[in-house]
C-alpha cells in the first residue's frame, strides 16, 4: 500500500495560501523572505523520492504552466515534468502537461484504489481544498508543515473549522537558519 504525503508550506497562524505568488493577493509571495539552501534541498529530495504528484485543479494548472520547459542541474525540474500527475477536479475536461491523468468523480474511492496500488509515496504539495477531502475520508499518511516564521492574519488555512478533534504524532523536526521549520506527523 502506498503512502499520501501532504507537504505544504504555512504560515505561522496557519496560512497555506499563494506562499509562491498569486496575482491580486495581499500576501503573495510569502515564502520568498526566508529563503535557505536547506530548504531547497529539503524539498530536492522529497521531490526525488516521491513517485506520484497528487494535485488539485489550482495548484495542478500552476505548476503545469511554471514547470514544462524547465531545467535544473539537480534534477528537480526533470522529476517534476516526468513523474506520474493524478489531478482532481470536476471541472476540467483534460490535462496538457506531461504524464498527467484526471479524477472527475468518486474522489476518495478513486485515491483509496491509488494507494492501494504497489509503487512509492504520493506527494500532494498545496491543493488545500483537496488536502481538507483526503484528511476527511482519512486518507493522509504523513503531514509534512514547513512553517514559516510570518503571521499573515489573513487567507486560506489549511485545516478548516470542525466540530471534530484530530489528533497527530510527532516523528520529524528539522530547522532551518532562516527560522523555518518542518514539523512531520503521522495521524495518531
Amino acid at each position: 500500500m502506498r503512502r499520501i504525503v501532504v507537504s505544504e508550506f504555512v504560515s505561522l497562524d496557519g496560512v497555506i495560501e499563494a506562499p509562491g505568488g498569486e496575482a491580486g493577493h495581499p500576501h503573495s509571495g510569502w515564502v520568498f523572505e526566508f529563503n535557505d539552501p536547506g530548504q531547497a534541498a529539503f524539498k530536492l529530495e522529497e521531490v526525488l523520492e516521491a513517485e506520484t504528484l497528487l494535485l488539485g485543479r489550482v495548484t495542478y494548472q500552476g505548476f503545469a504552466e511554471a514547470w514544462p520547459g524547465r531545467e535544473d542541474e539537480e534534477g528537480f525540474a526533470d522529476k517534476m515534468n516526468n513523474m506520474p500527475k493524478v489531478v482532481v477536479s470536476t471541472t476540467l475536461d483534460e490535462t496538457g502537461w506531461n504524464n498527467s491523468t484526471l479524477i472527475k468523480s468518486n474522489v476518495a474511492e478513486e485515491i483509496s484504489k491509488l494507494k492501494a496500488t504497489e509503487g512509492g509515496d504520493i506527494l500532494v504539495a498545496g491543493s488545500g481544498t483537496l488536502v481538507q477531502s483526503l484528511m476527511e475520508h482519512d486518507l493522509v499518511d504523513e503531514y509534512r508543515l514547513m512553517i514559516f516564521p510570518v503571521v499573515l492574519g489573513s487567507g486560506a488555512r489549511l485545516f478548516p473549522d470542525t466540530p471534530d478533534k484530530t489528533v497527530v504524532r510527532l516523528v520529524d523536526t528539522k530547522a532551518f537558519d532562516s527560522g523555518v521549520v518542518v514539523h512531520t506527523y503521522h495521524p495518531a
